[in-house]
């Protein structure tokens, strides 16, 4: 038996990372296929059934799911209050006052947000390539949606919508840490489903989806939540929020792909012009080190 260290190579977080961006980016034609379902009972079911597939992955890897402590079902209600439930009703509604070109671009800001507040909730400056980096972010992102109108609350909700999405990431990088990606991911869905499941029988109540409605809450349940939230949760664990928030930029970008793919738009110069300042700017932000890159890596036993 001899002692060695194992470091989780950066690729391997940058890869998950820009995969969970690419998913949600991608999904969004799925998630339209639910505009006529409840929105609390709907998501109630996505996230029961990304629950038990978390749940189900634990246990086959052998696992115990860890029970969070009194300081992290704070952070937990708050995550799933606003960065689950709260970003996707605010997603729908904002919609309704404004164009999606311009919810997109208000939303393309919350990696920059990350870049200076992650920081300062850890106790210590920003980092100028993660700053910089976001910055190119979200010129590339308002660039690639166009931007877009708005009336009434079009603009407060846009806010609402960016500020959950920071907020998705921010709640969950101390529990990531004491709990972990996988463990924070299921607790998440456990909440979300209970609560969403209450909210939703009073507001909305419960309908028998279509094939097409089940098809996409499957999709959602699996996909976007079971395995999204699980590689976007270890990209953060390993890049610090604030380089990993850079990575939100690609989420526009795979929505345009898979739009142009479908056939839903065209590819216009401008829309690559964006394209190729969003990667640049996640190239710029992902440089240097996480945030706890000077933390003794983790010693294990092997068994030679």
């Amino acid at each position: 038996m001899g002692i060695t260290t194992r470091a989780v190579p950066t690729r391997a977080a940058i890869a998950s990372g820009a995969l969970t961006s690419v998913i949600v980016g991608a999904s969004v034609p799925v998630t339209g296929m639910l505009q006529q379902y409840p929105l609390l009972t709907g998501q109630a079911m996505r996230y029961a059934l990304g629950a038990v597939v978390l749940l189900g992955w634990v246990r086959l890897r052998g696992g115990r799911l860890p029970v969070p402590s009194r300081r992290d079902w704070p952070a937990l209600v708050a995550l799933v209050v606003t960065g689950m439930l709260g970003f996707n009703a605010c997603v729908l509604y904002a919609q309704r006052y404004a164009e999606p070109g311009f919810v997109a671009a208000v939303l393309g800001a919350s990696p920059l947000v990350l870049a200076l507040v992650a920081p300062l909730l850890a106790g210590r400056k920003p980092a100028v390539p993660a700053v910089v980096g976001a910055v190119v972010v979200v010129g590339g992102v308002v660039v690639l949606s166009g931007g877009g109108s708005w009336h009434g609350p079009g603009l407060a909700l846009a806010l609402l919508t960016m500020a959950g999405e920071a907020s998705f990431t921010l709640f969950a990088v101390g529990v990531v840490r004491r709990l972990g990606g996988v463990a924070v991911a299921t607790w998440c869905c456990v909440i979300a489903a209970v609560a969403g499941g209450l909210l939703g029988t009073v507001f909305g109540g419960w309908q028998v989806p279509t094939v097409r409605e089940g098809a996409a809450l499957v999709v959602l349940g699996i996909v976007l939540t079971a395995v999204a939230f699980g590689l976007w949760y270890f990209a953060v664990a390993q890049l610090g929020a604030d380089r990993a928030g850079v990575l939100i930029g690609l989420m526009p970008v795979a929505g345009l792909v898979a739009s142009v793919a479908l056939g839903a738009q065209e590819l216009t110069a401008v829309a690559l012009l964006g394209s190729v300042a969003v990667a640049l700017g996640c190239v710029v932000g992902l440089r240097g080190r996480a945030a706890d890159a000077d933390r003794p890596p983790r010693v294990e036993l092997a068994v030679q």
